[in-house]
């Protein structure tokens, strides 16, 4: 059964938070696809380990925007009459769907043994993060989403800090606190799928750092809760710049003792991402929702936005078939495609980005088409 239904186009929807999900897929199809790997602009690079760069913007925001949008639709399909059991059907549908097609994506065209099979991976981190949060919208409320989320930057600051990873010792007083492949997250990572991790000896989706992803998609919901109140569109901006100001302050000060660090998904990393995702959003909505401001460049983020997650399944389909197909001589179809017709254009680091514009631009062409006939793919 295809885990795909077509909708005509969709009325009522906050342009803002579409612009702002388009905004966020074509720069993670960006950042995922440069010519070469190895020579790339350093924002576009994710950071080897503690710290931040554009790049480990890119799927918070998702995730935040998971978030926000649950806020807008679950409210929608319970003023149409649905129950809450029917909506947990469907959540609990969604949440497999994703996953399903996490896994699909991570063997996609070839590589399905299952001796070395990835199971983790961006779809299926959004998966864990939309059915928790899914379940905490239909039965609790919003001092539950409050105290939730609390629980899981703290709990997960002291799981990492206080908790003795085995065979390494304490943090800070055996091992180094994040030591890259001794903590407990790794380690969990290794006993549980060892032979199946992206890195080999870690996961940067791994099972303990869901718990603060979770807490991504939680603030994500509050900021949606906060949109579909009665206050004026100026309160609403003003609140989220404050609050995106005071995440972003919180972020750099937790940073101290809980540093920045996208693969672990610490709660430094939440409170930074969260406060810039408020001030992205905020930003949108002023100028599209309030200001009105349309034109060609909206249009052409909210092919996109519109089509979130067929875009990123696209883009990753195609980059798997040119990654894992031989053109001969030793290459890879994307490296022929990439020396024969990118290299020679510009020097190295503007070759690579010319190159990941133009799959940006050809997948665009395709959601084109899809947007043009009023198609929208949703799970």
């Amino acid at each position: 059964m295809s885990t795909m239904r077509i909708h005509a186009t969709p009325s009522g929807r906050l342009v803002s938070l579409d612009l702002f999900r388009g905004l966020t897929i074509a720069g993670m199809i960006l950042v995922n696809d440069p010519g070469d790997e190895l020579t790339t602009y350093s924002p576009l690079r994710h950071a080897q380990w503690n710290g931040w760069t554009a790049m480990d913007l890119v799927f918070p925001f998702f995730l935040f925007i998971v978030g926000v949008a649950m806020a807008f639709s679950f409210q929608t399909r319970l003023e149409r009459g649905e129950s809450r059991n029917q909506l947990a059907r469907h959540v609990l549908w969604r949440g497999f769907a994703l996953f399903a097609i996490g896994m699909f994506l991570n063997g996609f065209p070839n590589q399905y043994q299952l001796s070395s099979w990835r199971v983790y991976g961006v779809l299926q981190r959004i998966a864990v993060c939309y059915v928790v949060t899914g379940i905490l919208v239909l039965w609790s409320n919003r001092r539950g989403w409050i105290v939730t989320a609390f629980a899981c930057l703290v709990g997960y600051w002291v799981l990492m800090r206080y908790v003795p990873v085995p065979g390494f010792g304490v943090p800070t007083r055996d091992v180094p606190f994040l030591d890259p492949d001794r903590n407990l997250v790794a380690w969990l990572d290794r006993k549980l799928l060892a032979g199946h991790l992206y890195e080999g000896t870690r996961d940067p989706e791994g099972v303990i750092s869901n718990i603060p992803a979770i807490a991504t998609a939680l603030l994500g919901l509050l900021t949606g809760d906060w949109l579909r109140s009665e206050r004026s569109s100026k309160s609403k901006v003003f609140g989220m710049v404050l609050l995106g100001v005071i995440g972003v302050a919180l972020g750099e000060f937790f940073n101290v003792w809980f540093p920045i660090n996208k693969k672990l998904w610490t709660s430094s990393y939440v409170l930074l991402t969260t406060g810039l995702a408020l001030l992205c959003l905020a930003l949108c909505y002023w100028f599209v929702d309030i200001r009105r401001w349309r034109g060609q460049v909206v249009t052409f983020f909210l092919v996109f936005g519109m089509n979130a997650i067929a875009a990123y399944v696209l883009s990753e389909m195609i980059a798997n078939c040119l990654d894992r197909f031989s053109a001969g001589e030793g290459m890879t179809w994307k490296e022929a495609v990439y020396q024969n017709l990118f290299a020679p254009l510009a020097s190295p680091l503007n070759a690579s980005l010319i190159f990941a514009i133009a799959y940006v631009l050809m997948c665009w062409v395709v959601m084109w088409a899809l947007y043009r006939k009023g198609y929208f793919l949703k799970i």
